[in-house]
């Protein structure tokens, strides 16, 4: 009888992680964080069996072959994947039953995620005590379902061991000792009716448009005639957005900041993050867990280095191999562009005239106020900038943990100023505009603003300042040379934002969306829930000044 021990692959990922030897996303950490909570009693519904967790990696490394590569040697598992594998099966209940039955993991390309999908299918099939295991691989078209299935099946033919229990077909794999089937299906399939899985695989879920075979399988997998049914979903970052892919991915989201409550939900999501450099290699990792194992660093390093030469490339790179979103767009400056440590005294602005811009959002949502001041026989554009939240709003993201943001800390730092009540009073950003003049006679000579959000405030505004306001259409034709302006003045360092980091954290937020033939641009978020207010308060003001920027000079002489 085979002896299976009782490793704890968990715990061990757990200890390099707090160490800092393994750096990983922070979703993953948050995952980590829920599965050693859970091994420490602090979750008594569900306990850590060593046994069930050792299980599908003993049968995985002695039985399943590569079916790639070095054809029909033992797969060797890394402890990324042991982990995910006693996470999916070692956390149960007082009856053994798995707590995990939807999981969903974001991992860049080329991490050996087909081959775990393949070895995990061939599990389900023989290895999981499932009387009549119908494992589905799924996709919106039969080719692209057979990528995982095919694996599976030339897995089996390199197995002598599972070749006498499985027995591989053209369409299909089948077990008859437990009336097994393992089988690709697509929306182009004959019938999706009268499925019972046991497990789905699920494999770049970016690339479905169609939604009606994820659903008929959603609803498929919760019949009750399955005790622990597993809905499994790997995927690497896509370009096609609004999709099933960007549900799943804030579905976890929610569920992990506890916006959901999920208990049968898991996710691993390995992706770099804002402020993370996209060319350091050390935060390659966080995307990229098999990195110099499973995936090569030369060829890591190579795409880099193409990336960096042609813009063309450099999305799918971010994409594909960094798992940062995209919008239709590519990101528009490097973190080498961005950063920019220069800082300044108010000493240095005191007595001067500037160019305000204003983002004033929602009233629900971050709102941003920019001056920027040009000095006599200084080449350099000085920025000063304050930011506004309602309370509510910072009630919610705190109590939410959503990690969205350091607020409390920028509010602690006299960057953030928090309204009360549910919205943000625009009167606080005219009374920022008063300070600036009172305190350090900074002249406002002209202010831009987004129109179709200003309205009364334009009139409070040209009370206290006078005829100074100045509407920016907002929208590639206006944007396009101020903001091609904007990049190269931070690229050359020539803007001195005073090393604010809510401004720094928008930079890093901002993608850049190109329109026509005539490469118009404008800014776009590079995920939805990021916040880019300060970058847009930025370019209304850069609009007014490359707009005016003669008359403004000839003020400052």
């Amino acid at each position: 009888m085979i002896q299976i021990k009782k490793y704890n692959y968990i715990a061990k990922y757990w200890k390099k992680i707090e160490s800092g030897e393994v750096l990983v996303s922070h979703k993953v950490y948050q995952t980590m964080q829920e599965l050693i909570d859970i091994q420490e009693g602090k979750n008594p519904k569900y306990h850590f069996d060593a046994v069930l967790a050792n299980k599908p990696i003993y049968f995985i490394e002695n039985f399943c072959k590569q079916s790639k590569g070095a054809i029909g040697k033992p797969i060797k598992l890394e402890l990324f994947e042991k982990v995910i594998i006693q996470a999916i099966y070692g956390i149960v209940d007082k009856h053994g039953l798995r707590r995990y039955t939807e999981v969903f993991i974001e991992i860049a390309r080329k991490n050996g995620k087909s081959t775990l999908l393949s070895a995990l299918g061939n599990y389900g099939l023989i290895g999981d005590k499932e009387g009549g295991p119908e494992i589905d691989c799924i996709s919106t078209k039969r080719d692209a379902a057979r990528i995982v299935f095919n694996s599976a099946k030339n897995m089996v033919l390199q197995s002598p061991d599972l070749r006498k229990i499985i027995e591989p077909k053209k369409v299909e794999l089948t077990s008859a000792f437990n009336f097994g089937v393992f089988q690709p299906l697509s929306s182009d399939s004959n019938t999706l009716d009268g499925l019972n899985p046991s497990m789905v695989i699920l494999d770049e879920c970016h690339a479905i448009k169609d939604r009606n075979i994820f659903d008929v399988m959603k609803q498929s997998i919760s019949a009750e005639t399955r005790k622990q049914p597993l809905f499994l979903i790997i995927t690497t970052m896509g370009f096609n957005r609004d999709g099933i892919f960007d549900e799943e991915y804030q579905y976890a989201e929610d569920v992990l900041n506890g916006n959901v409550e999920d208990e049968h939900f898991l996710s691993f999501i390995y992706e770099l993050e804002s402020g993370d450099k996209w060319d350091d290699e050390e935060t390659w990792i966080k995307a990229n867990p098999g990195l110099g194992t499973i995936k090569s660093l030369a060829k890591m390093r190579q795409g880099c280095t193409r990336a960096k030469a042609s813009p063309k490339y450099k999305p799918t790179f971010l994409v594909k191999d960094l798992n940062l979103q995209a919008v239709n767009a590519s990101s528009w400056l490097t973190w080498e562009q961005i950063d920019n440590p220069a800082t300044f005294d108010m000493e240095r602005v005191y007595n001067s005239y500037a160019i305000g811009g204003c983002d004033l959002s929602t009233i629900r949502d971050l709102t941003a106020a920019t001056l920027l001041i040009r000095v006599k026989d200084d080449p350099i554009i000085y920025q000063l900038q304050q930011y506004f939240m309602p309370e509510e709003k910072l009630r919610e993201v705190e109590e939410s943990k959503t990690k969205e943001a350091p607020y409390k800390i920028w509010e602690e730092r006299g960057l953030l100023t928090v309204c009360p009540g549910a919205m943000v009073q625009y009167s606080a950003v005219t009374e920022w505009f008063k300070e600036m003049r009172d305190k350090y006679k900074i002249t406002l000579w002209r202010c831009g603003y987004d129109r179709a959000l200003a309205d009364y405030w334009v009139q409070e505004m040209k009370m206290e300042f006078g005829n100074v306001m100045e509407a920016v259409p907002q929208g590639p034709i206006t944007w396009t040379a101020p903001m091609n302006e904007m990049g190269a003045i931070l690229s050359e360092k020539r803007l001195n934002y005073n090393n604010n980091p809510i401004f720094k954290w928008c930079l890093t937020n901002t993608a850049v969306k190109t329109t026509g033939t005539n490469e118009a641009i404008q800014p776009v978020k590079i995920q939805q829930k990021r916040r880019i207010d300060g970058t847009v308060s930025t370019l209304n003001a850069m609009v007014i000044y490359t707009k005016t920027r003669e008359d403004y000079l000839n003020v400052i002489k």
